[in-house]
């Protein structure tokens, strides 16, 4: 049968409903009479008996004869709405508003306080394994963001930057920023400390620190990781994919990063420290970040 287009089709056929399904009653056209009056009652017919249906034993799901499953409940369309009494598995999140800037006094100790940060560097700096490894050491809830997984979650089209900087690169850039920054503040907003890493250009504010600014908010705390040229040569080598980069590419990249000298935020030289050691130096330059903020 042809339904015009725009037409709901009608629903599935189910156990119980429909013309072909069968609803226990009295017996009727069997052998049994039906029921006589009561002595007294003047002859007149009294109705048959009303007999509840017999319970039916739930199948298992999968299987024919399984009870049609019910819609979970809906959870209410506006935020301040109160929900049903019997709702479950709805978890009602804080919105990721932007982070403010922590105030000095009550955010003494930068381990155990709530916070976002930047990790800025070249590519080999070493800036995801100190991320990683911060994260997993502080002594509150955290996590890492790294720009360049997020970049991947592209598979088919993905714009490499290695094959030529142009508009669907930057495209793909932008947005994968943009969904790190929604994720860091629904974390803060929820309790979770995160830390970011991008090899951020001090020559590009509007798609480098600007952006940050912009998503995540003012309370973000920047860092610079920047060691030796022949430290970050060495270390590319070691990368293998798209990740490994030619050594002009990245000398010229740590050309550009040494104009963070100068501009304000802290910078930390980790070419003769390894990522634990960098990490600690981190909670330090922060705990300095946390009383003097810096102006970017």
């Amino acid at each position: 049968m042809q339904h015009a287009v725009g037409v709901p089709l009608p629903p599935p056929h189910q156990p119980g409903h429909g013309p072909a399904a069968h609803h226990p009653g009295p017996p009727w056209g069997s052998a049994a009479e039906p029921p006589q009056p009561p002595p007294g009652y003047g002859g007149e017919p009294v109705p048959p008996p009303v007999v509840p249906p017999a319970p039916v034993a739930p199948a298992m799901p999968g299987f024919a004869g399984a009870p049609p499953a019910q819609a979970p409940p809906v959870p209410p369309a506006h935020p301040g709405a109160a929900l049903p009494p019997d709702t479950t598995g709805h978890v009602r999140l804080p919105s990721g508003t932007p982070v403010a800037v922590p105030p000095a006094a009550s955010v003494p100790d930068p381990a155990s306080t709530t916070l976002a940060v930047l990790l800025i560097g070249p590519a080999g700096a070493g800036k995801t394994s100190v991320a990683q490894y911060w994260a997993e050491h502080r002594r509150v809830p955290t996590a890492h963001i790294s720009l360049d997984d997020v970049r991947e979650w592209v598979r088919s089209g993905f714009a490499d930057p290695q094959t030529g900087w142009n508009d669907h690169s930057e495209a793909q850039y932008r947005l994968a920023r943009r969904t790190c920054g929604f994720a860091a503040r629904n974390f803060l907003a929820n309790g979770i400390s995160c830390i970011l890493d991008d090899a951020v250009f001090p020559d590009r504010p509007v798609v480098g620190l600007g952006g940050w600014k912009r998503h995540v908010g003012p309370g973000l705390l920047p860092v610079v990781l920047l060691p030796g040229l022949d430290v970050v040569l060495e270390r590319n080598a070691e990368r293998s994919g798209n990740r490994r980069l030619t050594d002009e590419e990245v000398a010229q990249i740590h050309g550009r990063m040494a104009g963070w000298y100068g501009s304000g935020l802290p910078i930390i030289d980790n070419s003769q420290l390894d990522v634990a050691s960098t990490a600690q130096v981190l909670d330090e330059v922060l705990a300095r970040s946390i009383a003097s903020p810096p102006n970017w």
